[in-house]
């Protein structure tokens, strides 16, 4: 043990942690008379570029307190990082009630709604190891501001779209903030806690608020759309990040590591051009088909980019992701589970929220209702993971966190309908919810416990980066799996009751476009023409019917990949002796 006097206490550090190849000097604050009385500021040792604790990026003056959060401004600076982390994983679910309002406002089809949450979330995950990398060289305090000011900028194109293009334009700035400003959220604690013990602490809450985050974005959308629109959601981004990119100005020190480290570029181009390429082709497939000689060409470019990605990065002495990771068990494990959950929870998010709002004709307020009890489930299955996962490990946590969020997507398929509500809703997501909350904490911990210290940026930003394409490709393969079945089962319903061909494509276009509200479907039903309304009933229970077909086959095969990914977790996660997590 190093002791280091403080007054009249002393504080210990674990020798473990600490070598003495780089020294910082805590400077006194009351100068040179309090040298004079032998209480000199204590001088920490600490190994330079070790990023599982390195205290030398710390700015001078910046106190530091082994024990529960730490001093006051570790504290005012974790509370800061869980603020971004907050505002960033929102995003990723809180547009999912909106989405309704969104389709009926601005005539939105199934493809653009899918644009709307993808363009962020794809953004989000193809820069955000290069955004890492560049705080690492660059400096985190100045990625995050920036991230966090082009985020708000963002929002405001959303608040002020007049048309879903522009909303979509709105969503991948946001993303591209949202990349730059959250890998700060990890790497910076990881300076600011030099101490293991103190750290793990801080590093359960930053798990935590992740799971909060997930979990009250339909919630807090909710009550935002009841209370006005969409729109007011971005409104609600815009206030937060300010007052977020204000503590992050007051209460953030600044941290690089840049030796011998260089920016990426062409790891960068090529993996989000993969990236790119793969979701537009799966999206707009829908609308084209997939026959059309430019979607195979974007399929064929995405694989083309994916192996130039894979060659370059092999032989890069700064890569954006070291491959060699990936022949780990445990990394490899925890990424697939990362990215099964995420495409997991969105495939709850997204569709069930439009399905009760748009067949169920709920409110937004009734879907922020539905959503609660899910929402508590999350946030109390995360509280109490941390002590779980730091006592046996990852490996059972993750196994039984995604076989629950299986049970409970597939229980949630089997009883969602026409007539469900908060009775069926409230038990069913729930399970799913509980489920989700445990698989998302012991991800990252399970990836940082088995590379060097030195490498655990880059193994949070490469979990982090498997949660988002599990959010983008689950959103556009579900997304398209939902329109094939809407668009295909609607067609041979409509030539079932005997509508005329000329007037089927008019009804499928009206239905996937969003020209068929709610309000414009219940006038229909009760025109005082009867032979109009008795077939625009059974016009609208066929669109129904063929939208909730599309809706169980996405829910099972979510299922199905979430129970896949548990097999996958006890085969590969695994703690040698001696090893220790971090949460």
């Amino acid at each position: 043990m190093h002791r280091m006097s403080r007054g009249a206490g002393t504080v210990y550090v674990d020798a473990s942690e600490v070598r003495p190849t780089v020294k910082l000097r805590m400077p006194s604050r009351t100068g040179s008379n309090e040298r004079s009385l032998g209480r000199e500021r204590p001088t920490l040792s600490v190994t330079a570029g070790d990023g599982a604790g390195d205290a030398s990026a710390v700015a001078a003056g910046f106190e530091v307190r082994p024990g529960g959060l730490g001093s006051p401004a570790q504290a005012a600076a974790l509370a800061t990082l869980c603020a971004v982390l907050f505002l960033t994983f929102l995003d990723n679910t809180v547009v999912s009630v909106g989405l309704a309002n969104i389709q009926s406002t601005l005539h939105a089809g199934v493809t653009s709604l899918q644009w709307v949450v993808d363009g962020y979330a794809l953004t989000f995950a193809t820069f955000m190891l290069a955004a890492g990398t560049m705080g690492d060289i660059l400096g985190r305090k100045k990625a995050m501001l920036a991230g966090v000011a082009v985020f708000c900028a963002g929002s405001v194109v959303c608040a002020t779209a007049p048309s879903s293009g522009w909303l979509i334009a709105g969503r991948v700035i946001m993303g591209v903030g949202a990349a730059a400003s959250e890998p700060g959220t990890l790497s910076v604690i990881r300076h600011v806690y030099p101490d293991r013990a103190t750290r793990a602490d801080a590093l359960g809450v930053w798990a935590a608020v992740s799971g909060l985050a997930l979990a009250l974005g339909p919630v807090i959308a909710g009550s935002l759309v009841g209370l006005a629109s969409w729109r007011a959601i971005f409104w609600f981004n815009l206030g937060f990040g300010l007052v977020a990119f204000a503590m992050a100005l007051a209460f953030v020190p600044e941290s690089s590591d840049p030796e011998g480290r260089r920016f990426d570029w062409a790891g960068m181009l090529l993996g989000g051009g993969a990236l790119g390429c793969v979701s537009f082709a799966i999206i707009q497939g829908e609308i084209s088909g997939y026959g059309a000689w430019w979607i195979d060409v974007l399929f064929a470019a995405s694989f083309v980019l994916a192996t130039a990605f894979v060659r370059v990065e092999r032989v890069r002495k700064s890569p954006m992701i070291d491959l060699g990771l990936f022949r780990k068990p445990p990394f490899l494990g925890s990424n697939v589970v990362a990215f099964a959950t995420f495409f997991g929870t969105f495939s709850i998010f997204f569709f069930t929220a439009l399905y009760v709002q748009v067949v169920i004709t709920q409110s937004a307020y009734q879907t922020a209702l539905d959503f609660l009890p899910m929402a508590v489930a999350l946030i109390i299955g995360s509280a109490f993971t941390g002590p779980w996962v730091a006592r046996s490990g990852a490996r059972i946590p993750m196994v039984v966190g995604c076989a629950l969020a299986a049970v409970g997507i597939f229980v949630t398929s089997a009883t969602l309908g026409p007539h469900s509500g908060l009775g069926t809703l409230g038990w069913t997501l729930p399970i799913a919810g509980f489920g989700f909350g445990i698989a998302l904490v012991p991800v990252t911990s399970a990836a940082l416990t088995v590379v060097p210290p030195e490498r655990s940026g880059m193994a949070a930003s490469a979990t982090n980066t498997s949660r988002e394409l599990g959010a983008v490709i689950g959103v556009a393969v579900l997304g398209a799996v939902v329109d094939s079945k809407l668009t295909g089962e609607l067609a041979a319903r409509l030539k079932a009751l005997g509508i005329p061909p000329s007037f089927q494509s008019l009804v499928v276009n009206a239905v996937s476009s969003g020209g068929l509200s709610p309000s414009a479907a219940s006038k229909a039903e009760h025109s005082h023409t009867v032979h109009v309304a008795d077939l625009a009933t059974k016009v609208i229970h066929a669109a129904y019917e063929a939208f909730g077909s599309g809706l169980h086959l996405s829910f099972d095969i979510a299922g199905a990949l979430l129970a896949l990914s548990a097999v996958v977790a006890a085969a590969t996660v695994h703690r040698k002796s001696g090893e220790q997590y971090e949460l």
